[in-house]
């Protein structure tokens, strides 16, 4: 299961559509741990003002890696993310998670190729 969606929230949804905002509390309380690797991304871009900001560190755990999968892995949970915070979200290997400006092109072009995705591979990796 991806998202623990309160009683309340499902009854929503099953009237019609539901609000972004609701939508991000459900993956912020589901998903903490990738919700924290994402806000922490998301703030460092903001800061930095570059063209994107990326986590390089492992979960700390399978529980963890799984909630970063399963956010990245959702069309919905990664667009409702995206605007959200106004990005573009990649995403490489068990971790690497990055926020893009929207103006940031040629840097998310980049990042998404094939040859980002090759040089960001390690024997520690494949099994992630």
């Amino acid at each position: 299961m991806s998202l623990t969606v309160p009683t309340d929230l499902l009854e929503k949804a099953q009237q019609g559509p539901v609000s972004d905002d609701d939508f991000i509390a459900c993956i912020r309380d589901s998903l903490p741990y990738a919700w924290s690797v994402v806000t922490d991304v998301a703030e460092r871009l903001s800061t930095t003002g570059g063209p994107f900001a990326d986590n390089q560190t492992e979960p700390p755990d399978e529980t963890a890696r799984g909630q970063l999968l399963r956010l990245v892995g959702s069309d919905a949970m990664r667009a409702a993310v995206e605007r959200h915070f106004n990005v573009r979200l990649a995403f490489q290997n068990c971790h690497r998670l990055a926020l893009f400006d929207p103006a940031a092109h040629s840097a998310h072009a980049e990042f998404t190729s094939p040859r980002a995705q090759l040089l960001n591979q390690s024997p520690e990796l494949v099994n992630c």
